[in-house]
C-alpha cells in the first residue's frame, strides 16, 4: 500500500467513528485548485471540516503536529471554495483535526483544533 492509499483506508474509518456519534458525512477528499479538504461533516447545525493525520508509532511525533501552519491555511481557503460553490453562508463553522493512532488502535478527536 502506497501512503494515499493508506491515508484514505484510515480517512474511511474516522467517517464510521465519527458518523457513529452523530456528523453526517457531507464529502470526502473534497478537492479545488487551492488544495485538499479529507472529510466535510454536518453536526448539528455546523460544518466541520476534518483534517485526518494517523501514525503507526509517536516516534516521530504526534499526528497532530503535522497539521503545518501552512496546511491550515490552505485547509481554510478551500473551505472558503466549498461554502461559496455550495451557497453555505449561514451556517457555523469548525476545523477539527482526527488523530488516528495505528498501533494503539486509537482515535482522537480535536474539536475546534484551529
Amino acid at each position: 500500500m502506497n501512503k494515499k492509499e493508506i491515508g484514505n483506508r484510515y480517512e474511511k474509518i474516522v467517517e464510521k467513528h465519527i458518523e457513529k456519534r452523530g456528523y453526517e458525512i457531507l464529502e470526502s477528499n473534497y478537492r479545488n485548485f487551492i488544495g485538499e479538504i479529507d472529510i466535510i461533516a454536518k453536526y448539528n447545525e455546523a460544518i466541520v471540516f476534518i483534517e485526518v493525520k494517523s501514525r503507526k508509532t509517536k516516534q516521530y511525533g504526534l499526528p497532530r503536529e503535522a497539521v503545518t501552519k501552512r496546511k491550515i491555511d490552505k485547509i481554510r481557503k478551500c473551505s472558503l471554495l466549498y461554502l461559496r460553490d455550495n451557497n453555505i453562508y449561514d451556517s457555523p463553522l469548525r476545523f477539527d483535526v482526527v488523530e488516528v493512532y495505528i498501533n494503539e488502535k486509537k482515535i482522537n478527536h480535536i474539536k475546534n483544533a484551529f
